[in-house]
């Protein structure tokens, strides 16, 4: 089904963004799968471009473009190519809304000019050993002293979390308020007693960057609070609906990848003397992942047009999130199946696009908490 919510000046930026992509990315993405991490000169490449900044004020050397379909069009080129290691994601899509709708005029002239160059890099610190998906069970404090707040705490499986310069970080700030106790806090690369743990060891997304942060007697400047203080848990909660779209966006281009990387193989591949795509039960598969792909993807492309709005509800995303990561999750899963024991060979992608897609239903909110909230909008 054609898509239709894309104009000209969204397929100049797409093309724009797949140059890029072929030029920077393809030729380095197996080696930085090896090393664990993406260099931080891509950021700069890429902030050259506009392709950082393009939802950040002119002033500060953005494009002040307020449109998520550019934020989709990064999303799905990155997608495309396979290269599930690149963090723009988080910037662009996740701390932006939080520095766009919180940070102070001198925070703006402070970290959104690098933030557009890709000078800085950024990442934003919610989960804990202990916490998970729970949010409110956050136990990172920090404490009013002076004109500073004293951190203490650690998280973890924090993305961008090695080459972050600018982490905002979920705090406790008063134990005894609750939801109402949370505050967002910007720690700089470079505090004293910030530390980064080992770069987490994953089954996928090898190239990605992915931490635990140490805070111990965290001293930063009280102008680093994003926001006001006590407001971070709402904060989450009007920004979350974002992060689950991203998410969507990201899953199903990603299904649309798996789909057509088997399409291609089954043709070719050759069983008792013809093609096994020329099998039923091959067809049948497909025919079955490619329809709810396309439906997956005008659920997507309704739910950008209405996040533009101001529209996208709590409720809507969660139904979206859920359901294109376990659509992305199954297609992997059939996909690989239909590769037969080639799909087990690490050497062909179908094998990467396995393992990177199992976290889909993790983080952002895992599926069961998903259908927790969608079944609270329901009055049940």
């Amino acid at each position: 089904m054609l898509r239709t919510i894309f104009e000209a000046d969204h397929e100049s930026f797409r093309d724009t963004v797949r140059a890029f992509c072929e030029k920077e990315i393809v030729p380095n993405h197996d080696q930085w799968e090896k090393e664990g991490i993406v260099p931080r000169d891509l950021w700069l490449k890429a902030g050259e471009l506009g392709l950082l900044g393009f939802m950040m004020p002119e002033e500060f050397g953005g494009g002040g473009v307020d449109d998520f379909r550019y934020h989709a069009i990064l999303d799905e080129e990155i997608t495309k190519i396979g290269a599930s290691g690149v963090g723009f994601v988080i910037q662009t899509d996740l701390v932006s809304g939080y520095l766009l709708s919180h940070a102070t005029e001198e925070q703006k002239q402070r970290w959104f000019p690098k933030f557009c160059s890709g000078e800085i890099i950024t990442a934003i610190a919610m989960t804990e050993p202990g916490t998970g998906s729970d949010l409110q069970g956050i136990k990172t404090t920090a404490v009013k002293d002076g004109d500073e707040y004293v951190i203490n705490g650690s998280k973890t499986f924090i993305t961008n979390g090695i080459n972050a310069d600018l982490v905002l970080v979920v705090c406790q700030t008063d134990p005894e308020a609750g939801a109402m106790g949370f505050s967002l806090i910007a720690v700089e690369r470079g505090a004293e007693g910030f530390d980064r743990g080992r770069n987490l060891d994953k089954i996928g997304l090898k190239a990605q960057d992915t931490a635990e942060l140490f805070f111990d007697n965290v001293r930063v400047p009280q102008t680093n609070l994003i926001g006001e203080e006590g407001k971070g848990f709402i904060y989450l909660m009007e920004k979350l609906p974002q992060e689950r779209l991203s998410i969507s966006i990201v899953a199903a281009a990603a299904t649309r990848r798996i789909i057509d990387m088997t399409l291609e193989y089954v043709k070719e591949r050759k069983a008792f003397g013809k093609p096994i795509g020329s099998f039923q039960n091959t067809r049948f598969t497909l025919a079955e992942l490619e329809t709810e792909a396309q439906i997956g993807q005008v659920f997507v492309d309704e739910s950008i047009m209405r996040h533009n709005r101001k529209e996208l509800t709590i409720d809507d995303a969660a139904m979206g999130k859920w359901w294109t990561t376990e659509l992305q999750k199954r297609a992997a899963d059939e996909c690989l199946q239909l590769h037969g024991g080639y799909g087990y060979m690490s050497e062909y992608p179908i094998s990467k696009a396995y393992l990177d897609t199992r976290i889909q239903t993790i983080y952002g909110g895992t599926t069961e908490i998903m259908k927790e909230i969608v079944g609270r909008g329901l009055g049940i």
